[in-house]
């Protein structure tokens, strides 16, 4: 299925959003086999072609979610080229693995620039044609059918959604750089091979194909060739000529572009229009499609400053024509004349819905009204609310309302950090000066939309009898369900209920003593990355909060809680070793020297929890726990200025610093080790 260019609004009932991933479209078929039988994974681009030997970290990761699934399915995708922290690059630096035939070549060209593959769609499920549903209720089959883990994510992962309002997510686009999004029809079927409105580009750069039509003589040290002659065709079939493309070649490319081009070679110009060029032209027939990346399209019809991108070799050159919606600046809300039946889709968990400005005007008008009452999220769950004008913080005036629209403000930040999480609990039902309590267990009934668990017996570290259902991290339901239950702080394990032994993550937490101020706390940090720079540890630092600060090194898939614990403690100890009258590692708090910080490795336990990034602290500030950059640590920072009604401004204007923790380079164990014995 295929998407117009007609107009889409940025928000309206009954429309999800999504991002336009600029990569290689493809049809994944997926068998689990039968009797032991190894799984079926097969890749198809969209001409047909299986392109599985050509992206095998993609194939391994499918293979194992094959395993896993109970009968066939067919799915609709996207393969991209990714980042070191697995963000979704442009088709350029993709194409060059399309062609790719040998192995050797395949799997250096796999490490040198990794893929992923981004799923949005299932066309069948089982024996079952899924094409005739409904597109909300096609993406939660999917969801339910793909779990992929944290490690295979990965590689392998669903595409984030917005429901009815994709203005938040036009937002992220522009601010990162995306090419626009895809805006659906929920209650759409899918269309095989058609280009329908039910599904619509939204962009922000213009960027399409363009069908060779010849080439111009180099000048200079350029070599094979100046420019790319190219042109679209038009409703009568003729190739109208677009302009010429010199830009975004690299020595490789013009050869490879070249060789491709002589076999192609012709007497006359293919383009039905008569033009000059400024260097002698060649012409080839009409048959490579390149992808074109320009600024606009100038009076005479022809492209502005256009850079080449690369050879699409899923596309058809006689398909290629111009395309002419617009560059998705529209604000109307597309509202219809006629009634229309909400579609409801589940939010891709770790993602905050959109239309959180809505929430927040809910809170607010509760609270003027000073009534209890239910909040309507953007994903369609309800949460009934009360007493907000509850005070937490009596000496700031900050009250239970005031929290709760702190962490819809928080929640596109906080969520991913939290996201398959069990959480425990410490709830302060009368403020921060009041009797708190910890609740690990939740057997209680809870509001649709939040998620609770039962671990396996071997893993919950709760011992005495009892239910042991516990919440898990992840939805915007859960965190305001929790915030009306007085739960300040969020407070997540360091490992994912999909794989609780292991950890994502470990963490230093540097706590002062009594008579130790925050410049203490800093200098014990900077020594810290002193010697995670000496061992080439990558690590993201915090504010706790409180008086703290924290301290995360991400760990690589597998890593058990005794391995990230004793990493931990061999930094804690060199640092204390070498500082011992501002840093210890003695447990006893009674033994600890006045004026020290506790350089803390022991909360790297299952079943132990610090306040994650983003988490509002119960102190006496109302702290926020604020990523920060190593380059703030070293300048000095005053955790004081990170609160709930200041962070969330620092949040917008900084990004998500955290998460590196999630995506960024992960602890090298192997060289670390070898690091530590030759020192």
């Amino acid at each position: 299925m295929l998407a117009s260019l007609a107009d889409p609004p940025t928000h309206q009932r009954g429309l999800v959003y999504e991002p336009k991933y600029d990569g290689i479209r493809a049809l994944i078929d997926l068998d689990p086999g039968r009797r032991g039988a190894s799984p079926r994974v097969a890749i198809y681009s969209r001409n047909g072609n299986e392109k599985s030997a050509q992206f095998p970290e993609i194939v391994a990761v499918l293979a194992s979610l094959s395993r896993r699934l109970t009968g066939p399915v067919l799915l609709d995708g996207e393969i991209v080229a990714t980042d070191e922290a697995a963000t979704p690059l442009g088709f350029q630096h993709i194409q060059g693995r399309i062609h790719l035939t040998g192995a050797a070549e395949i799997q250096r060209a796999a490490k040198q620039q990794p893929a992923a593959l981004i799923l949005f769609d299932i066309l069948r499920d089982g024996n079952e044609d899924m094409r005739s549903r409904p597109m909300a209720e096609r993406r939660l089959v999917l969801q339910e059918r793909l779990r992929p883990t944290v490690r295979e994510r990965q590689v392998v992962r669903l595409s984030d959604v917005a429901l009815d309002d994709g203005r938040p997510l036009l937002a992220r686009a522009k601010k990162q750089g995306w090419e626009g999004l895809i805006v659906k029809d929920a209650a759409s079927p899918y269309h095989s091979g058609r280009r329908t409105p039910a599904w619509r580009k939204l962009k922000l750069l213009k960027q399409q194909e363009f069908v060779i039509g010849g080439w111009t003589e180099p000048r200079q040290s350029r070599t094979h060739f100046g420019a790319l002659l190219v042109g679209y065709y038009d409703e009568a079939g003729a190739l109208r000529y677009a302009g010429s493309v010199g830009t975004g070649f690299d020595q490789h490319t013009l050869q490879r572009i070249s060789r491709l081009m002589q076999p192609l070679a012709i007497d006359a110009s293919p383009f039905a229009d008569r033009f000059k060029t400024m260097e002698r032209p060649h012409w080839v027939k009409p048959r490579l499609v390149a992808e074109i990346r320009f600024t606009e399209w100038t009076s005479d019809g022809m492209l502005r400053q256009p850079v080449y991108l690369g050879l699409r070799e899923d596309k058809k050159a006689v398909e290629v024509r111009k395309e002419t919606g617009s560059s998705g600046s529209s604000g109307s809300s597309g509202s219809s004349g006629s009634p229309r039946r909400r579609a409801v889709v589940a939010p891709v968990r770790g993602q905050a819905p959109a239309g959180l400005k809505d929430l927040l005007d809910q809170i607010s008008r509760l609270e003027d009204a000073r009534k209890d009452g239910d909040l309507a999220l953007p994903n369609g769950d309800t949460v009934r609310v009360t007493n907000l004008s509850k005070v937490f913080w009596p000496a700031l005036g900050i009250t239970k309302g005031e929290l709760l629209r702190y962490y819809v403000q928080a929640s596109p930040y906080l969520l991913p950090a939290i996201d398959d999480r069990p959480l425990v609990m410490k709830r302060f039902p009368n403020g921060i000066e009041g009797q708190a309590f910890y609740q690990q267990r939740h057997p209680e009934a809870v509001p649709t939309g939040v998620r609770r668990e039962v671990l396996p017996e071997a893993i919950e570290p709760i011992t005495e009898e009892g239910p042991r259902d516990r919440l898990i991290g992840g939805s915007l339901t859960t965190l305001l369900y929790m915030t009306q239950l007085a739960a300040i702080s969020q407070d997540p394990w360091f490992s994912r209920v999909a794989d609780p032994l292991h950890q994502d993550h470990a963490a230093i937490d540097l706590d002062p003593g009594d008579g130790t101020g925050f410049a203490q706390v800093l200098d014990v940090a900077r020594w810290v990355k002193e010697e995670l720079d000496r061992y080439r540890v990558p690590a993201v630092p915090k504010t706790s909060g409180a008086s703290g600060l924290h301290i995360y090194l991400p760990l690589p898939p597998g890593t058990s809680y005794d391995i990230g614990q004793l990493l931990c403690e061999v930094i804690a100890t060199i640092v204390a070793t070498k500082h011992p009258k501002v840093a210890t590692v003695e447990r006893k708090v009674k033994l600890r020297p006045r004026g020290t910080v506790y350089v803390d490795y022991l909360q790297n336990i299952l079943g132990k929890t610090l306040a994650t990034a983003y988490s509002a602290r119960a102190s006496d500030y109302a702290g926020v726990s604020t990523p920060l950059t190593w380059k703030e640590v070293e300048a000095g920072v005053d955790p004081h200025d990170y609160t709930v009604r200041t962070a969330p401004q620092r949040f917008e204007d900084v990004g998500d610093l955290w998460a590196k923790v999630r995506t960024g380079k992960n602890v090298d164990l192997a060289g670390v080790i070898k690091r530590f014995r030759a020192t």
